[in-house]
Parts: structure tokens; C-alpha cells; sequence
């Protein structure tokens, strides 16, 4: 099968669940690719995840330029979106034109950005300049400090309102597809409703068209989980014990056995 497009995504709405997950280099980008999922992200989430922020914020638009080059080397079949960091979009859509081309020639095939209305013409420009462009509203990470930290979005009506107006525009400014996070789900599922692009949830509920995680948390490899993620499976711990084995192998001269060495082909005297 081909690479998947952004017009692959759009197709699948209320067709098949969209999976994405997140993957922030060659190698993870190669076993999400493996086992199938439609779309892979390059998340700014790496900046916590990966570089050890304690928020996004930090993170600038060459890590992120650095990490979608180490996942399109993978050469997925799955749609490789770059997620657009703090402060690469928000002064101009000039500059919000030039960030997005940093990402597609990065090997890129679409970018994420977050925030709703306020955003609408820098996802207008994006798409103009020829990049498709994934939107994302509800808990945008990016404005927590607006936001007063990481909390649930859309539980009052105001806020209900806010969201499906947000949602509206930045499909009429021309995104194919739109993240919701963190969200009341009976919000997600209106949005969902009215939207006729597809929408990703990530903690936004079981009525959205796709669902996104981020793969530590996927496979335990974070101190803490989401209250919205599932854990599979424990690797910190296994990893853990695997270290441990070779520590204590090392110490007592157990490794490397004859199996790790290589011998010399004729007598070594010198």
C-alpha cells in the first residue's frame, strides 16, 4: 500500500477510527509505523517527554525540525505531521508560512497547530502556501499560561460554545483534520458532529473519529500517565531490570562471555 495523504485521512471520517500516535525519532517512528497506525506525530510534547521541560514552552522550531527529520528518515507509510512550536506561528502568517516550509522540507507531510479562531488566518496561509494542516483545540499546551495550567476544557456551556465556534473556523480556514484535547466528551462528540473534517481526541472521550496518544505513555515509559491515557505495558520497569542484569553481570565478570569476543587469527606477539 502507498503512503498515506492528508486526503486518506479525510476519507476515513466516519468510515474507520484514525490512530496516531506520537513518535519523536527514527526508531520509534519505525515500530509505530510498524504496527500500522495512520498517523505518526511529531509532537512538542517531546520538549517533556524527551528533552525534560517541565512544559512546551521551551521547546523551539529547530528541535522539532531535528526530530521530524529523524522520523521521515524511517520512511513511514504513515501521514507524518510536524507539530509547530511555541512562538513559530503566532506573530505573522508570514512567519507562520516559513515555519510550516521548515517542517515539509524536514520531510514533513502536514503540520498541527494549536489554537482555534485566533489562529484561523495562519491556517488559511498555510494551506494557501500548499501545506495541509491539522488543527487543535480544547486544552492547547501552548497557552497554559492564559489557560492557568492543565485543566479540563468545555465542562460549562460558555466554554461548549467557544470550542464548536473554534472548531467551525478552523475548518472553514481549511485544516483537514482536528485535534481535541482534554475536553467534556459530550463537547468532543458535538464538535464531531458538526465538523466534516475528522477529529482526534486525546482525554476528549469515545465519540471522535480518531484517537491520539503519546507512545511513552503507551508503553510506560513516563514517570506519571494521563489520567485519559492508557498504559500497555510497563517498559520503565522492564528496562530497569534489564540494566540491572547487565550491572550485575558486568561485576561479576559474567559479561562479555566467549559469545561477545573475537579472537585473534594468528599468535599476537608484540
Amino acid at each position: 500500500m502507498g503512503r498515506v495523504t492528508a486526503r486518506d485521512i479525510v476519507k476515513m471520517k466516519g468510515r474507520e477510527k484514525i490512530v496516531m500516535v506520537t513518535a519523536y525519532d527514527y526508531p520509534t517512528a519505525r515500530i509505530v509505523d510498524e504496527a500500522g497506525v495512520d498517523v505518526i506525530l511529531v509532537g512538542d510534547s517531546l520538549g517533556m517527554v524527551v528533552l525534560g521541560y517541565e512544559s512546551t514552552l521551551p521547546v523551539t522550531l529547530e528541535d522539532m525540525i531535528i526530530h521530524t527529520r529523524a522520523v521521515a528518515r524511517a520512511k513511514p507509510r504513515a501521514l507524518v505531521v510536524g507539530d509547530m512550536p511555541f512562538g513559530s506561528y503566532e506573530s505573522s502568517d508570514s512567519r507562520a508560512v516559513e515555519s510550516a516550509i521548515e517542517f515539509a522540507r524536514a520531510g514533513a507531510d502536514a503540520v498541527k497547530l494549536e489554537g482555534g479562531s485566533e489562529y484561523s488566518d495562519r491556517i488559511r496561509s498555510i494551506v494557501r502556501a500548499g501545506i495541509p494542516v491539522m488543527g487543535h483545540i480544547g486544552l492547547t499546551p501552548q497557552r497554559m499560561l492564559r489557560l492557568g495550567g492543565y485543566r479540563p476544557q468545555g465542562r460549562r456551556a460558555a466554554e461548549a460554545r467557544e470550542l464548536l465556534r473554534d472548531a467551525e473556523e478552523v475548518e472553514a480556514a481549511g485544516a483537514f483534520s482536528l485535534v481535541i484535547e482534554f475536553t467534556a466528551e459530550e463537547v468532543a462528540a458535538r464538535i464531531t458532529e458538526r465538523v466534516s473534517i475528522p477529529t482526534i481526541c486525546i482525554g476528549s472521550g469515545r465519540k471522535c473519529d480518531g484517537q491520539v496518544l503519546v507512545l511513552h505513555d503507551i508503553l510506560g515509559l513516563t514517570a506519571h500517565t494521563p489520567p485519559f491515557a492508557k498504559r500497555y505495558i510497563d517498559l520503565w520497569s522492564l528496562a530497569v531490570k534489564a540494566v540491572k542484569e547487565y550491572k550485575n553481570e558486568v561485576r561479576k565478570g559474567l559479561f562479555p562471555g566467549e559469545e561477545h569476543v573475537i579472537h585473534a587469527k594468528e599468535k599476537i606477539d608484540v
